[in-house]
């Protein structure tokens, strides 16, 4: 490429070629050029001067002006002029005007030729740096096929024809590795416009990239009348995919797998033989769980007080199985569900609950001075605590085999006794937190729930009334679709937001912020936005599509 005795129509062939070349727009091309001659032309009349080139697209002929603008103060007499200067020219003249002078053509010589030439490749490079951003940025979330270039420190360049992409080291499933020349498929990323040019970051490892290759494996995926909902991956490895399917005469586990495995089998390749579970989506989570935890036997499901898996038990042969080599399988399970469950063999369990019986009956005969085997017997019979005992119905407890209506009532008698002294001993500790007798006789409050809020450092009425509901019963999150607990001051004495909410308004009353009339108020404010709440949570879980 030379412009030094370039005529009209190379300048127009060069600006052909480079665009053809480059990939960019003719004109785009063409302004590149009128901005290298700019810089010709100022290395020929002066630096200084405010000189500009116009290209013909059409004939290629050249015209060079230099233009003068009008200002208060001069600073630089070759490019401005003041205003009385101006007007000498041009009467009407006012701040801002331009004068512009058209100059002759000149020819360049082989320095100033160069100049414009590395100027030219400066601005081509900018507007391809440019074409290929605004054409791979609208590619991220898609798949897209390349050839391998070359391997830089453990990244992999990959030739996408119109730009360059890059593998980085842990994007790579596992440790693969490809010749320079071989076609690979990859996930877009993200895609970054930097100073030395876009960078598009593609991945193997990323979710998004199986889900894409299932999209294209399984038409009912595509057409969404299957979708996944949940995925979980160790790269190269393992994985787990939850589908469900809007249609109830399509079996979605069965359509991702394919005749004889054909489909899954096609993923499983470009994954590098990941071995691949593909489940069923359920909205009962102990369903769920079970599913995710395949190919383990589960025997049972321990729930939170909120209704949530906590912990499964599974036959003591299954206890590897279930767990996964390096804990892998257990660890998809939670990543799939979002549920941090912990597992256990059926002889832990029972070990356990042993202990725990045994635990419960010596805290009876502690409180109520009886002997093992009776705590044991009332414990095996699910007296398990001093306040059941208390609280039960004295017929019931009277109803079990040995027991009379007499004997029944000394032990509530000596249950209520045992509560009222715990109730006492739970308050005192409270006080020595530092609670206030305006909040200790605030009604809706046991002993256990004061000292958990003294134990947060809330020991006032005052105190209380300002507390947010959520930080006393606890809030939900969702995390792939599935709810996530948060657990509040009080969320373990199972107090709900509306009734977390209905204590603070009585605090507020008895504090005297809020009159009676006004919480009512507020109470029937939160009831609609509760109610509008639960009919958001309704509507269908988000999934991958």
């Amino acid at each position: 490429m030379s412009f030094a005795g370039a005529n009209r129509l190379e300048l127009l062939q060069i600006a052909e070629s480079v665009a053809q070349e480059k990939l960019i727009d003719r004109e785009l091309v063409i302004k590149a050029i009128e901005s290298s001659l700019c810089v010709a032309a100022r290395n020929k009349y002066g630096e200084l001067r405010d000189i500009r080139v116009s290209v013909d697209p059409t004939t290629g002929e050249q015209t060079v002006r230099q233009v003068r603008t009008v200002v208060e103060e001069v600073e630089n007499d070759v490019a401005e002029l003041s205003l009385e200067e101006a007007r000498e020219i041009k009467p009407d003249a006012e701040i801002g005007d331009e004068f512009v002078e058209e100059l002759e053509s000149f020819d360049m010589g082989r320095i100033v030729s160069q100049r414009a030439k590395q100027a030219l490749l400066q601005q081509v490079r900018g507007a391809e740096r440019e074409r290929q951003y605004e054409e791979f940025k609208d590619r991220v979330g898609t798949l897209i096929v390349g050839t391998v270039k070359r391997e830089e420190y453990g990244n992999i360049i990959v030739d996408l024809t119109r730009g360059e992409g890059i593998i980085r080291r842990e994007d790579k499933i596992g440790r693969e590795s490809y010749g320079v020349g071989e076609r690979l498929r990859s996930y877009v990323r993200d895609v970054r416009s930097e100073t030395r040019g876009p960078q598009i970051f593609l991945s193997r490892t990323a979710k998004e990239f199986m889900i894409e290759l299932f999209r294209n494996e399984v038409p009912e995926i595509y057409e969404g009348t299957i979708v996944i909902r949940a995925v979980a991956r160790d790269p190269g490895s393992r994985a787990k995919i939850a589908v469900e399917s809007y249609d109830s005469s399509i079996d979605p586990v069965g359509a991702c797998v394919g005749m004889r495995g054909s489909r899954v089998q096609t993923v499983v390749n470009e994954l590098q033989g990941e071995r691949i579970d593909v489940i069923p989506w359920t909205e009962n989570l102990v369903d769920f769980i079970v599913s995710a935890l395949q190919p383990a036997t589960v025997t049972k499901v321990m729930l939170t007080d909120a209704g949530i898996p906590r912990e499964v038990v599974v036959p003591d042969d299954q206890l590897s199985l279930a767990i996964g080599r390096r804990g892998q399988n257990v660890n998809l399970a939670r990543e799939l569900t979002g549920l941090r469950i912990s597992i256990v063999s059926e002889s832990e369990e029972r070990e356990r609950r042993n202990a725990e019986a045994a635990e419960q009956a010596q805290k009876l005969m502690d409180a109520m001075d009886i002997d093992e085997v009776f705590a044991q017997y009332l414990v095996s019979a699910g007296f398990d605590s001093i306040e059941l005992l208390a609280a039960c119905d004295q017929e019931e407890l009277a109803s079990l085999e040995g027991l009379d209506s007499e004997l029944a009532e000394e032990i509530q008698e000596r249950a209520g006794e045992a509560v009222r002294a715990a109730d006492e001993a739970i308050r005192g500790r409270a006080r020595e937190l530092g609670l206030q007798d305006d909040l200790a006789e605030f009604e809706g409050l046991s002993s256990k729930m004061l000292l958990a809020l003294a134990e947060n450092e809330i020991f006032t009425l005052g105190e209380f009334a300002i507390t947010d509901v959520q930080e006393l019963s606890g809030d939900h999150g969702v995390k792939y679709g599935r709810p996530v607990w948060e657990p509040g001051i009080l969320s373990a004495f199972d107090v709900t937001p509306e009734e977390a909410f209905t204590l603070i308004l009585q605090a507020r009353v008895a504090a005297g912020i809020l009159t009676f009339e006004e919480a009512q108020e507020q109470i029937e404010k939160q009831n609609a936005l509760l109610e509008a709440e639960a009919a958001e949570n309704a509507e269908d879980v988000p999934a991958f599509e």
